[in-house]
């Protein structure tokens, strides 16, 4: 069944995304705990929302309405040590709160809390979703650092393949900087994949800044800075993510 059903009806996870409150996924989480309503009942997983409805959230004992009139918003961030790529507002160091920015947003997938770099932010639900997917191979670039020097053996490793997770990591592209530094191209995400990979080899990572998502480049971007996507990186990574 598609996720929208006609031109009046939509499924509820699609209605959190496509008007900037949540992921799809996220909103998931929100309606199995029973935080969602849509007009007075409480929502169920594959629930649909007719344009005559009115859908809420509820935080505490507030219910807020979910409006359908969103301006969409793309932030490249460059995220310092320390912070974690999380919502929940009981996390001291959420990436939120952090940025603090004017209007609701979410970050697109995660970066190690003791990484830096470049991670995407938006309200945008559909791209966050279209991103995430892993089958779409999308790229995501990072300069690491290790612990010993590197030989031809450890990147030829690297580049084929490493057993982690009990799962073989996808092949990807691996090139050496200097003795301890190397950049790794990567079409998956595993918990701490990189890290991972490293510590099975025998190597430990001390340095790891994303450099890469898709298209747009970290470059210049201060840390603990953002800015707005801009309109022809945007529109390579709509044509980017719709293949």
């Amino acid at each position: 069944m598609n996720d929208i059903v006609n031109e009046d009806k939509i499924r509820i996870n699609k209605f959190l995304s496509k008007y900037g409150h949540c992921s799809r996924r996220y909103g998931d989480e929100l309606i199995s705990r029973g935080l969602v309503f849509i007009n007075n009942e409480t929502a169920s997983l594959g629930s649909i929302v007719s344009k005559n409805d009115k859908v809420y959230i509820k935080s505490g004992n507030k219910l807020t309405e979910i409006k359908r009139e969103v301006k969409f918003v793309y932030l490249a961030f460059n995220k310092p040590l320390g912070i974690t790529c999380t919502t929940y507002k009981n996390d001291k160091s959420n990436i939120i709160d952090f940025i603090n920015y004017k209007e609701r947003i979410f970050p697109i997938g995660r970066l190690d809390k003791n990484s830096h770099g470049l991670i995407l932010l938006t309200n945008d639900g559909d791209i966050v979703n279209k991103i995430l997917r892993s089958e779409n191979n999308h790229e995501k670039e990072y300069l690491v650092k290790v612990n010993t020097p590197i030989t031809e053996e450890f990147l030829n490793k690297m580049r084929k393949g490493v057993r982690i997770l009990n799962q073989m990591t996808k092949p990807c592209k691996v090139s050496k900087v200097d003795d301890i530094s190397f950049k790794i191209i990567l079409t998956q995400g595993l918990n701490r994949q990189i890290r991972r990979m490293c510590d099975t080899l025998g190597y430990r990572v001390i340095y790891l800044k994303r450099i890469r998502v898709l298209n747009i480049k970290l470059g210049n971007l201060k840390l603990g800075t953002y800015r707005h996507l801009e309109k022809h990186e945007l529109e390579k990574l709509f044509s980017l993510i719709e293949k």
